[in-house]
Protein backbone atom coordinates (compact mmCIF):
# COMPACT_ATOMS: atom_id res chain seq x y z
CA UNK A 1 0.00 0.00 0.00
CA UNK A 2 2.80 2.54 0.89
CA UNK A 3 4.50 1.92 -2.91
CA UNK A 4 1.13 3.26 -4.73
CA UNK A 5 -0.26 5.83 -2.22
CA UNK A 6 0.80 8.97 -0.56
CA UNK A 7 2.05 8.37 3.21
CA UNK A 8 0.73 11.36 5.21
CA UNK A 9 1.37 10.35 8.63
CA UNK A 10 4.96 8.43 9.18
CA UNK A 11 4.15 7.62 12.97
CA UNK A 12 0.99 7.55 13.65
CA UNK A 13 -1.32 5.05 15.39
CA UNK A 14 -3.98 2.51 15.25
CA UNK A 15 -6.62 1.71 17.93
CA UNK A 16 -9.09 -0.70 17.98
CA UNK A 17 -11.73 0.10 21.23
CA UNK A 18 -13.11 -2.61 23.48
CA UNK A 19 -15.41 -2.05 26.17
CA UNK A 20 -12.48 -3.42 28.90
CA UNK A 21 -9.35 -2.90 27.21
CA UNK A 22 -7.75 -1.33 23.66
CA UNK A 23 -5.26 -2.55 21.18
CA UNK A 24 -3.16 0.27 20.08
CA UNK A 25 -0.51 -0.38 17.13
CA UNK A 26 2.15 2.19 16.20
CA UNK A 27 2.80 2.33 12.43
CA UNK A 28 6.35 3.68 11.58
CA UNK A 29 7.19 4.57 8.05
CA UNK A 30 11.15 5.57 8.01
CA UNK A 31 12.70 7.54 4.60
CA UNK A 32 13.03 4.70 2.52
CA UNK A 33 9.25 3.99 2.99
CA UNK A 34 9.70 0.95 5.28
CA UNK A 35 7.09 0.43 8.31
CA UNK A 36 7.48 -1.26 10.70
CA UNK A 37 4.52 -2.36 13.40
CA UNK A 38 4.40 -1.89 17.46
CA UNK A 39 1.26 -3.04 19.31
CA UNK A 40 0.57 -2.93 22.88
CA UNK A 41 -2.85 -3.80 24.86
CA UNK A 42 -4.01 -1.06 27.83
CA UNK A 43 -6.57 -1.68 29.93
CA UNK A 44 -9.86 1.27 29.44
CA UNK A 45 -9.26 2.15 33.36
CA UNK A 46 -8.15 5.75 33.62
CA UNK A 47 -4.62 4.64 35.45
CA UNK A 48 -4.08 2.52 32.32
CA UNK A 49 -4.69 5.15 29.69
CA UNK A 50 -2.19 7.59 31.00
CA UNK A 51 0.42 4.54 30.26
CA UNK A 52 -0.93 4.97 27.23
CA UNK A 53 -0.48 8.49 26.59
CA UNK A 54 3.09 7.95 28.12
CA UNK A 55 3.64 5.02 25.47
CA UNK A 56 2.40 7.23 22.54
CA UNK A 57 4.34 9.89 23.77
CA UNK A 58 7.68 7.59 23.75
CA UNK A 59 6.95 6.38 20.35
CA UNK A 60 6.33 10.04 19.01
CA UNK A 61 3.37 8.86 18.20
CA UNK A 62 1.12 12.63 17.57
CA UNK A 63 -1.65 11.01 15.48
CA UNK A 64 -4.39 8.61 16.38
CA UNK A 65 -7.21 6.97 14.68
CA UNK A 66 -9.82 5.17 16.26
CA UNK A 67 -12.93 3.98 15.43
CA UNK A 68 -16.51 5.06 17.18
CA UNK A 69 -17.47 2.08 19.19
CA UNK A 70 -20.34 2.69 21.35
CA UNK A 71 -19.83 4.80 23.82
CA UNK A 72 -16.61 3.43 24.88
CA UNK A 73 -14.38 5.78 23.08
CA UNK A 74 -15.47 8.87 25.17
CA UNK A 75 -13.01 9.21 27.74
CA UNK A 76 -10.41 7.31 25.73
CA UNK A 77 -10.75 10.52 23.20
CA UNK A 78 -11.21 12.58 26.14
CA UNK A 79 -7.54 11.49 27.78
CA UNK A 80 -5.71 11.38 24.21
CA UNK A 81 -6.90 15.16 22.82
CA UNK A 82 -5.20 17.20 24.90
CA UNK A 83 -1.85 15.63 24.03
CA UNK A 84 -2.32 13.96 20.32
CA UNK A 85 -4.18 14.39 17.14
CA UNK A 86 -6.86 12.20 17.22
CA UNK A 87 -9.22 11.27 14.64
CA UNK A 88 -12.64 9.28 15.88
CA UNK A 89 -14.00 7.53 12.51
CA UNK A 90 -17.40 5.66 11.68
CA UNK A 91 -16.68 1.45 11.73
CA UNK A 92 -17.56 1.24 8.00
CA UNK A 93 -14.82 3.04 7.00
CA UNK A 94 -12.82 0.74 8.66
CA UNK A 95 -14.03 -2.38 8.28
CA UNK A 96 -11.32 -5.33 8.38
CA UNK A 97 -11.57 -8.30 5.71
CA UNK A 98 -13.80 -10.61 6.08
CA UNK A 99 -12.18 -14.41 7.97
CA UNK A 100 -8.65 -11.88 8.33
CA UNK A 101 -9.84 -10.02 11.68
CA UNK A 102 -8.44 -10.14 15.07
CA UNK A 103 -7.82 -7.10 17.35
CA UNK A 104 -4.47 -7.08 16.48
CA UNK A 105 -4.63 -6.94 12.88
CA UNK A 106 -7.75 -4.59 13.42
CA UNK A 107 -5.71 -2.23 15.43
CA UNK A 108 -3.02 -2.52 12.26
CA UNK A 109 -5.67 -2.15 9.80
CA UNK A 110 -7.28 1.22 11.12
CA UNK A 111 -3.16 2.87 11.13
CA UNK A 112 -2.39 1.59 7.44
CA UNK A 113 -5.57 3.57 6.70
CA UNK A 114 -5.19 6.26 8.20
CA UNK A 115 -1.59 6.74 7.31
CA UNK A 116 -2.83 7.03 3.79
CA UNK A 117 -5.11 9.54 4.78
CA UNK A 118 -7.68 6.97 3.48
CA UNK A 119 -10.15 7.39 6.75
CA UNK A 120 -12.82 10.06 6.91
CA UNK A 121 -13.37 11.71 10.30
CA UNK A 122 -16.09 12.22 12.03
CA UNK A 123 -17.34 15.74 13.73
CA UNK A 124 -15.84 16.01 17.10
CA UNK A 125 -16.87 18.98 19.33
CA UNK A 126 -14.65 20.72 21.48
CA UNK A 127 -15.24 19.86 25.29
CA UNK A 128 -17.93 22.42 26.01
CA UNK A 129 -19.84 22.16 23.26
CA UNK A 130 -19.84 17.87 23.44
CA UNK A 131 -21.44 18.80 27.25
CA UNK A 132 -23.89 21.27 26.02
CA UNK A 133 -24.84 18.56 23.84
CA UNK A 134 -24.92 15.98 26.16
CA UNK A 135 -27.42 18.03 28.03
CA UNK A 136 -29.74 19.07 25.25
CA UNK A 137 -30.03 15.05 24.24
CA UNK A 138 -31.12 14.23 27.92
CA UNK A 139 -33.39 17.22 27.72
CA UNK A 140 -35.01 15.63 24.58
CA UNK A 141 -35.13 12.59 26.52
CA UNK A 142 -36.86 13.94 29.50
CA UNK A 143 -39.24 14.94 26.62
CA UNK A 144 -39.89 12.29 25.44
CA UNK A 145 -40.59 10.54 28.69
CA UNK A 146 -43.16 13.47 29.50
CA UNK A 147 -44.97 12.86 26.28
CA UNK A 148 -45.31 9.00 27.09
CA UNK A 149 -46.51 9.65 30.40
CA UNK A 150 -49.31 11.94 28.69
CA UNK A 151 -50.21 9.18 26.24
CA UNK A 152 -50.66 6.99 29.42
CA UNK A 153 -52.99 8.76 31.99
CA UNK A 154 -55.15 9.82 28.18
CA UNK A 155 -55.64 5.59 28.30
CA UNK A 156 -56.56 5.52 31.40
CA UNK A 157 -59.41 8.14 31.29
CA UNK A 158 -60.42 6.61 27.66
CA UNK A 159 -60.53 3.31 29.88
CA UNK A 160 -62.84 4.54 32.75
CA UNK A 161 -65.33 6.21 30.34
CA UNK A 162 -64.31 10.35 30.55
CA UNK A 163 -63.96 11.51 27.20
CA UNK A 164 -62.32 14.58 27.99
CA UNK A 165 -60.53 14.56 24.96
CA UNK A 166 -63.58 15.41 22.85
CA UNK A 167 -64.78 18.23 24.65
CA UNK A 168 -61.46 20.26 25.03
CA UNK A 169 -58.54 20.59 22.79
CA UNK A 170 -55.68 19.99 25.21
CA UNK A 171 -56.56 17.01 28.10
CA UNK A 172 -53.82 19.11 30.56
CA UNK A 173 -54.85 22.59 30.01
CA UNK A 174 -56.36 24.64 32.63
CA UNK A 175 -60.18 23.46 32.28
CA UNK A 176 -59.47 19.66 31.76
CA UNK A 177 -57.00 19.86 34.66
CA UNK A 178 -59.27 21.63 37.19
CA UNK A 179 -61.96 18.84 36.16
CA UNK A 180 -59.73 15.78 36.90
CA UNK A 181 -58.48 16.88 40.02
CA UNK A 182 -61.88 17.22 41.39
CA UNK A 183 -62.62 13.73 39.90
CA UNK A 184 -59.62 12.10 41.44
CA UNK A 185 -60.89 14.09 44.84
CA UNK A 186 -64.31 12.91 45.02
CA UNK A 187 -64.11 9.76 43.39
CA UNK A 188 -67.70 7.98 42.85
CA UNK A 189 -69.37 11.39 43.41
CA UNK A 190 -71.62 13.90 40.44
CA UNK A 191 -69.52 16.63 39.75
CA UNK A 192 -71.11 19.88 38.68
CA UNK A 193 -68.22 21.43 36.28
CA UNK A 194 -69.39 24.69 35.65
CA UNK A 195 -67.08 26.25 37.95
CA UNK A 196 -64.47 24.63 37.23
CA UNK A 197 -64.60 25.23 33.12
CA UNK A 198 -62.74 28.82 32.08
CA UNK A 199 -65.13 31.59 30.66
CA UNK A 200 -62.90 31.16 27.36
CA UNK A 201 -63.81 27.57 26.95
CA UNK A 202 -65.84 27.41 23.47
CA UNK A 203 -67.55 23.95 24.32
CA UNK A 204 -71.19 24.24 26.19
CA UNK A 205 -71.09 22.88 29.83
CA UNK A 206 -73.50 20.13 29.03
CA UNK A 207 -71.05 18.74 26.12
CA UNK A 208 -68.49 18.80 28.91
CA UNK A 209 -71.10 17.90 31.78
CA UNK A 210 -72.02 14.46 29.85
CA UNK A 211 -67.92 13.69 29.02
CA UNK A 212 -66.74 12.97 32.81
CA UNK A 213 -69.92 10.80 33.39
CA UNK A 214 -67.75 8.01 33.60
CA UNK A 215 -66.06 5.91 36.72
CA UNK A 216 -63.00 5.31 37.92
CA UNK A 217 -61.75 1.74 39.29
CA UNK A 218 -59.65 2.28 42.65
CA UNK A 219 -56.69 1.01 40.19
CA UNK A 220 -57.33 3.31 37.36
CA UNK A 221 -57.39 6.05 40.05
CA UNK A 222 -53.98 5.19 41.81
CA UNK A 223 -52.42 5.15 38.31
CA UNK A 224 -53.56 8.65 37.43
CA UNK A 225 -52.35 9.91 40.47
CA UNK A 226 -49.00 8.40 39.72
CA UNK A 227 -48.23 9.37 36.41
CA UNK A 228 -49.55 13.04 37.50
CA UNK A 229 -46.50 12.70 40.43
CA UNK A 230 -44.28 11.45 38.09
CA UNK A 231 -45.05 14.69 35.42
CA UNK A 232 -44.46 17.06 37.73
CA UNK A 233 -41.36 15.44 38.55
CA UNK A 234 -40.30 15.19 35.28
CA UNK A 235 -41.16 18.96 34.44
CA UNK A 236 -39.19 20.18 37.50
CA UNK A 237 -36.14 18.16 36.39
CA UNK A 238 -36.39 20.17 32.75
CA UNK A 239 -36.56 23.40 34.64
CA UNK A 240 -33.20 22.24 36.31
CA UNK A 241 -31.86 20.98 33.44
CA UNK A 242 -32.45 24.16 31.40
CA UNK A 243 -30.68 26.45 33.44
CA UNK A 244 -27.63 24.02 33.33
CA UNK A 245 -28.10 23.96 29.43
CA UNK A 246 -28.51 28.06 29.67
CA UNK A 247 -25.48 28.74 31.95
CA UNK A 248 -23.40 26.51 29.36
CA UNK A 249 -24.32 28.35 26.04
CA UNK A 250 -24.00 31.77 28.04
CA UNK A 251 -20.37 31.24 27.34
CA UNK A 252 -21.45 31.79 23.41
CA UNK A 253 -23.28 34.86 23.42
CA UNK A 254 -22.50 36.70 20.29
CA UNK A 255 -23.67 33.32 18.20
CA UNK A 256 -27.13 32.92 20.97
CA UNK A 257 -28.23 36.93 19.55
CA UNK A 258 -27.75 35.93 16.06
CA UNK A 259 -29.55 32.85 16.18
CA UNK A 260 -32.38 34.33 17.61
CA UNK A 261 -32.95 36.25 14.25
CA UNK A 262 -33.58 33.46 12.50
CA UNK A 263 -37.09 32.37 11.51
CA UNK A 264 -38.91 29.97 13.44
CA UNK A 265 -36.33 30.61 16.85
CA UNK A 266 -37.96 32.62 19.48
CA UNK A 267 -35.93 31.02 23.07
CA UNK A 268 -33.10 30.75 23.97
CA UNK A 269 -33.10 27.04 24.63
CA UNK A 270 -33.85 25.96 21.06
CA UNK A 271 -31.23 27.95 20.07
CA UNK A 272 -28.71 26.48 22.78
CA UNK A 273 -30.04 22.74 21.02
CA UNK A 274 -28.50 24.67 17.66
CA UNK A 275 -25.13 25.09 19.16
CA UNK A 276 -24.82 21.90 20.89
CA UNK A 277 -25.65 20.09 17.98
CA UNK A 278 -23.21 22.44 14.81
CA UNK A 279 -20.79 24.07 17.59
CA UNK A 280 -19.59 27.59 16.67
CA UNK A 281 -16.69 27.23 14.43
CA UNK A 282 -17.94 26.56 10.85
CA UNK A 283 -14.58 25.83 9.89
CA UNK A 284 -14.85 21.89 10.32
CA UNK A 285 -17.08 21.96 7.44
CA UNK A 286 -15.98 22.53 4.17
CA UNK A 287 -19.28 23.70 2.61
CA UNK A 288 -22.81 25.06 4.04
CA UNK A 289 -23.41 21.65 2.07
CA UNK A 290 -21.19 19.89 3.44
CA UNK A 291 -23.15 20.77 6.85
CA UNK A 292 -26.97 19.71 5.72
CA UNK A 293 -25.45 16.09 4.70
CA UNK A 294 -24.06 15.74 7.97
CA UNK A 295 -27.89 17.15 9.47
CA UNK A 296 -29.18 14.51 7.54
CA UNK A 297 -31.28 16.89 5.05
CA UNK A 298 -30.29 15.62 1.70
CA UNK A 299 -30.74 13.49 -0.44
CA UNK A 300 -28.90 10.16 -0.45
CA UNK A 301 -26.58 9.32 -3.56
CA UNK A 302 -27.62 5.67 -4.45
CA UNK A 303 -26.99 5.82 -8.48
CA UNK A 304 -26.04 3.22 -10.27
CA UNK A 305 -25.54 2.65 -14.32
CA UNK A 306 -26.95 6.15 -14.55
CA UNK A 307 -30.13 5.06 -13.14
CA UNK A 308 -31.04 6.81 -9.35
CA UNK A 309 -32.18 4.19 -6.53
CA UNK A 310 -33.67 6.88 -4.01
CA UNK A 311 -33.33 10.14 -3.52
CA UNK A 312 -34.44 9.85 0.21
CA UNK A 313 -32.57 11.62 2.85
CA UNK A 314 -30.43 10.05 4.79
CA UNK A 315 -30.26 8.60 8.87
CA UNK A 316 -28.38 11.00 10.02
CA UNK A 317 -29.14 14.27 12.25
CA UNK A 318 -31.79 12.45 14.60
CA UNK A 319 -31.49 15.16 17.01
CA UNK A 320 -30.68 17.98 14.69
CA UNK A 321 -32.74 17.24 11.77
CA UNK A 322 -36.23 16.75 14.25
CA UNK A 323 -35.38 20.32 15.40
CA UNK A 324 -34.71 22.07 12.46
CA UNK A 325 -37.89 20.38 11.11
CA UNK A 326 -40.30 22.21 14.00
CA UNK A 327 -37.92 25.65 13.33
CA UNK A 328 -39.33 25.11 9.31
CA UNK A 329 -42.68 24.43 10.36
CA UNK A 330 -43.04 27.38 12.58
CA UNK A 331 -41.53 29.88 10.30
CA UNK A 332 -43.24 29.44 6.76
CA UNK A 333 -46.65 29.05 9.14
CA UNK A 334 -45.88 32.82 10.35
CA UNK A 335 -46.95 35.88 8.29
CA UNK A 336 -43.51 37.59 9.25
CA UNK A 337 -41.53 35.36 6.71
CA UNK A 338 -43.36 35.30 3.48
CA UNK A 339 -40.51 34.42 1.55
CA UNK A 340 -40.58 31.01 3.23
CA UNK A 341 -44.09 30.98 3.36
CA UNK A 342 -43.97 31.02 -0.40
CA UNK A 343 -41.61 29.01 -1.12
CA UNK A 344 -42.78 26.28 0.62
CA UNK A 345 -46.25 26.69 -0.86
CA UNK A 346 -44.77 26.30 -4.34
CA UNK A 347 -42.79 23.18 -3.47
CA UNK A 348 -45.66 21.51 -2.16
CA UNK A 349 -47.59 21.73 -4.76
CA UNK A 350 -44.60 20.34 -6.58
CA UNK A 351 -42.92 17.94 -4.10
CA UNK A 352 -45.46 17.58 -1.29
CA UNK A 353 -45.31 18.99 1.70
CA UNK A 354 -42.89 16.96 3.88
CA UNK A 355 -39.84 17.00 1.24
CA UNK A 356 -41.09 21.12 0.77
CA UNK A 357 -40.48 20.89 5.11
CA UNK A 358 -37.06 19.37 4.35
CA UNK A 359 -35.94 21.98 2.30
CA UNK A 360 -36.98 25.07 4.30
CA UNK A 361 -35.11 23.15 7.08
CA UNK A 362 -31.75 22.88 4.62
CA UNK A 363 -32.58 26.87 3.48
CA UNK A 364 -32.53 27.87 7.22
CA UNK A 365 -29.48 25.66 8.17
CA UNK A 366 -27.21 26.97 4.82
CA UNK A 367 -28.73 30.61 6.67
CA UNK A 368 -27.39 29.62 10.10
CA UNK A 369 -23.83 28.06 8.32
CA UNK A 370 -23.16 31.36 6.68
CA UNK A 371 -24.43 33.26 10.40
CA UNK A 372 -21.61 31.67 11.83
CA UNK A 373 -19.13 31.87 9.16
CA UNK A 374 -19.29 35.51 8.73
CA UNK A 375 -21.01 37.03 12.53
CA UNK A 376 -23.56 38.08 10.52
CA UNK A 377 -27.21 38.24 11.71
CA UNK A 378 -30.30 36.31 9.41
CA UNK A 379 -31.27 38.07 5.88
CA UNK A 380 -34.35 37.08 3.78
CA UNK A 381 -33.58 35.32 0.92
CA UNK A 382 -34.20 37.29 -2.12
CA UNK A 383 -34.20 35.87 -5.62
CA UNK A 384 -32.28 38.20 -7.98
CA UNK A 385 -33.66 38.64 -11.44
CA UNK A 386 -31.25 37.42 -13.61
CA UNK A 387 -31.38 37.88 -17.68
CA UNK A 388 -32.16 35.38 -19.52
CA UNK A 389 -29.17 32.83 -21.15
CA UNK A 390 -30.35 33.35 -24.59
CA UNK A 391 -30.43 37.59 -25.79
CA UNK A 392 -32.89 36.53 -28.46
CA UNK A 393 -36.80 35.77 -26.87
CA UNK A 394 -39.59 35.97 -29.15
CA UNK A 395 -42.60 38.35 -28.57
CA UNK A 396 -44.67 35.97 -26.22
CA UNK A 397 -41.09 35.09 -24.34
CA UNK A 398 -40.95 39.09 -23.74
CA UNK A 399 -44.22 39.53 -22.86
CA UNK A 400 -43.89 36.68 -20.14
CA UNK A 401 -40.77 37.75 -18.98
CA UNK A 402 -42.17 41.52 -18.84
CA UNK A 403 -44.88 40.62 -17.08
CA UNK A 404 -43.31 38.42 -14.56
CA UNK A 405 -41.23 41.54 -13.82
CA UNK A 406 -44.57 43.48 -12.16
CA UNK A 407 -45.21 45.41 -15.57
CA UNK A 408 -48.87 45.73 -16.48
CA UNK A 409 -48.88 45.04 -20.37
CA UNK A 410 -51.77 47.06 -22.03
CA UNK A 411 -52.87 46.79 -26.24
CA UNK A 412 -51.80 49.23 -28.18
CA UNK A 413 -54.42 51.09 -30.60
CA UNK A 414 -53.87 50.46 -34.27
CA UNK A 415 -54.84 53.23 -36.33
Amino acid sequence: MSRFNKIVYPICCGMDVHRDFLIACVASTNDVGVTTYESKRFSTFAGSLRDLCAWLAACNCKDVCMESTGKYWFHIHRALEKSCNVVVTHPKFVKAIKGKKTDKKDAQWIADLFKHDFVRGSFIPPEDIRSLRDLCRYWCKLTSYTTGEKNRFQNCLTVSGFKLDAVFTNVFGKSASAVIEQLLAYPGQELDVRQFVDGRCKTPVKEIQAAVDGEFAPEQADKLRIIRSHMDFLEELKRRLEIAILAIADKYPAHMELLLTVPGIADRLTAARIIGEIGVNMSVFETSKHLTSWAGLTPQNAESAGKKKTTRIGKAGIYIKPLLVQIAIAASRSDKYPELKLKRLILKKRRGGKKATIAIARRLLTAIYHMFARGVEYQPFVTADKPPKLRHLTPQQALKLVAKMGYTITELETA
